[in-house]
């Protein structure tokens, strides 16, 4: 389960010390364009574009009170498709359900319960919506084989109009096991990009790494296989030492910008950095 962070100490300043260029083994690659920070309680959960390109965060401060109440006590990374948010919660480690809160562009929220199958974790890490708004991927803790996959609630007329249950519809097999991963979020409509907390060099040889994610098809409700590989990884640069924690991702398409977020160490941890990629040319 992600951490959830509880430092309040002052932070004098976290400033990246220093550029680099990212690039994968292959196509695409991508250039590191910039350099961003939020706090970490109220956005270092995760991040999504807007229309007008402006950035949506969350935090654990942003989980309302209301549902705090009902015991989802965890808000991961979200995401934002024909202006409705989907937000990806959890609650504690007994739960036996996960939840989907999408607040439509008037403001009105609708809760989707999943009833956890036998095996599932917990963990309810991130949504991510399809291009075409009809499917919605997330993804549990640990080390997986798979991304879940179900119906995107209210888009997907399968699902209630206003909230209710919520069935997995099926999963996204992955050719290789992945482990931690924090966010995931359509660059195409048969391409993920995912930002994984390993920092074990187990399945790839980069620490923390951002992943991408090939399918065979657009997703279509039918099973599919993820061909997996690690792109580059992700900066770990703070004035303060200790353990990193890579949290969401987004990819804006109107603007072709690839962001991610780090969570700095130690006292510093209050500060979270997000990283900004554009695709390389020549």
């Amino acid at each position: 389960m992600k951490r959830q962070l509880t430092c309040a100490a002052a932070l004098f300043g976290a400033l990246a010390l220093g550029a680099s260029t990212a690039t994968a083994a292959g196509d695409p690659q991508w250039a590191e364009a910039g350099t961003a920070y939020t706090d970490s309680l109220g956005g270092g959960q995760g991040l999504a574009s807007r229309a007008d390109g402006s950035l949506l965060y969350r935090g654990l401060l942003d989980i309302p009170l209301s549902l705090r109440i009902k015991g989802w006590n965890h808000v991961g990374d979200p995401d934002i498709a024909e202006g409705h948010v989907f937000d990806a919660y959890q609650g504690p480690d007994n739960a036996t359900s996960k939840m989907f809160a999408v607040t439509t562009p008037s403001g009105k929220r609708y809760e989707y319960v999943h009833q956890l199958n036998p095996g599932e974790k917990l963990n309810n890490s991130f949504a991510a919506v399809s291009p075409d708004g009809q499917w919605m991927v997330a993804g549990e803790w640990g080390e997986q084989h798979r991304l879940q996959v179900f119906p995107t609630p209210v888009l997907n007329k399968s699902t209630p109009p206003t909230g209710g249950d919520l069935k997995e519809a099926w999963q996204i097999t992955l050719d290789k096991p992945v482990r931690d991963i924090q966010g995931c979020d359509f660059v195409t409509d048969t391409r993920l990009v995912c930002a994984s907390n390993d920092a074990t060099g187990s399945h790839f040889p980069e620490i923390r790494p951002l992943l991408q994610v090939d399918l065979p098809r657009k997703l279509d409700g039918q099973p599919v296989t993820g061909t997996v590989k690690s792109l580059f990884a992700l900066p770990q640069r703070s004035w303060c030492s200790g353990t990193f924690e890579t949290e969401g991702v987004d990819y804006d398409a109107r603007s072709g910008t690839l962001r991610a977020q780090v969570i700095q160490p130690g006292v510093c941890a209050v500060s979270t950095t997000v990283y900004s990629y554009r695709q390389a040319t020549g």
